[in-house]
């Protein structure tokens, strides 16, 4: 297996020490700097508990930093962008997990989050770092942007019906995530848009979510979707759990539904069917998912008037993060797709 070096810019919050986690498990990888320009010279340890006895790492400051192999950038929204020219010299492959490469559109971006974009010219050079939507694309990439949770959950549980062209673009999506507070990052400011205390809710906006804009874009090679969320964190630390409303035809048998869902799903390592009859786990549930990069998705449908509630939950830092950035960068580098994601979660 090939052995690479690794840095972690702003290795710090709660998806640098998930980054940090899986890749110091990663036998094909070595993690050699880690920054943080609040914590320079403290062990990473003292800052992610949960590693200490798993690396003497020390955190150095962005102007230390040295030449690797790949080069995550775990910054807060807005802060890639403006030294990506810097970065991209000193690693010949980047996985920037924040929002500042996930549009390809410079004026979608500009609307979304209220600034023009500082670097427009790199938005066409980073593939959507969603390897079940983009993995041929992946292998040859140099550069992958980072996965909104909340749009990753929307956009797994509407997939296998919108390829299966069941789920037309003539109606809205309509998907209300419950998050857990993780996702407002380890201080609100890392993630301003994030509700950040239980109970606290986003309204519904039109287009005006930001992973709204994600899942549009996803799913535009089959229609120009109107999609619109709602998100609101509840009493849960890790996890996001969507519950997409849509229209289907009526009349449809289960058996439809399956087929859409095996198709879509069946060769995919990290993608779980969820829809059971019976007993307590009967649909996707993000507290059995915590620490994993798997997502589960299944569904309600009533044949009668074709009402549906799509659904799929993950770990917000796992498959909505790091573990999409770590299963993106294996596809990038020629490793295995699934090292260092093997971890099924704990029950109970």
């Amino acid at each position: 297996m090939t052995w690479l070096t690794v840095g972690i810019v702003g290795a710090s919050g709660y998806t640098g020490g998930e980054l940090l986690r899986l890749l110091l498990a990663h036998p094909g990888v070595e993690v050699t700097q880690a920054t943080s320009e609040s914590s320079i010279g403290a062990f990473v340890y003292q800052r992610h508990p949960h590693l200490r006895g798993q690396t003497t790492l020390r955190f150095i400051g962005r102007d230390g930093l040295q030449p690797c192999d790949v080069l995550f950038l775990a910054l807060p929204h807005g802060e890639a962008q403006g030294d990506i020219e810097r970065y991209a010299g000193l690693a010949p492959r980047i996985i920037d997990l924040s929002a500042d490469f996930r549009l390809r559109d410079g004026a979608a971006y500009s609307r979304y989050y209220e600034n023009a974009h500082s670097a427009p010219h790199w938005l066409g050079r980073f593939v959507y770092g969603l390897p079940e939507l983009h993995r041929e694309a992946l292998r040859e990439a140099n550069y992958a942007s980072g996965v909104g949770c909340n749009a990753t959950a929307t956009t797994l549980a509407t997939w296998a019906l919108v390829r299966a062209g069941l789920l037309k673009a003539d109606q809205p999506i309509i998907s209300d995530v419950k998050v857990g507070s993780s996702e407002a990052g380890r201080s609100p400011s890392e993630s301003s848009h994030h509700p950040a205390r239980a109970g606290v809710v986003r309204p519904f906006q039109m287009t005006g979510h930001r992973h709204a804009a994600e899942v549009r874009q996803a799913l535009a090679p089959c229609g120009d979707y109107d999609v619109r969320i709602s998100v609101t964190s509840v009493e849960m630390v890790r996890g996001a759990a969507a519950a997409v409303h849509v229209t289907l035809p009526a009349g449809l048998a289960e058996r439809d539904l399956w087929s859409a869902y095996r198709a879509a799903w069946n060769d995919e390592p990290f993608v779980r069917v969820v829809h059971e009859r019976t007993g307590f786990h009967r649909h996707p549930e993000p507290r059995l998912l915590a620490g994993t990069n798997y997502a589960d998705v299944g569904w309600e449908y009533e044949p009668a008037t074709g009402h549906t509630v799509l659904m799929c939950a993950i770990d917000n830092l796992g498959k909505g993060a790091a573990g999409s950035a770590v299963q993106s960068m294996n596809l990038m580098c020629g490793f295995e797709e699934r090292t260092a994601l093997t971890f099924g979660g704990i029950y109970p």
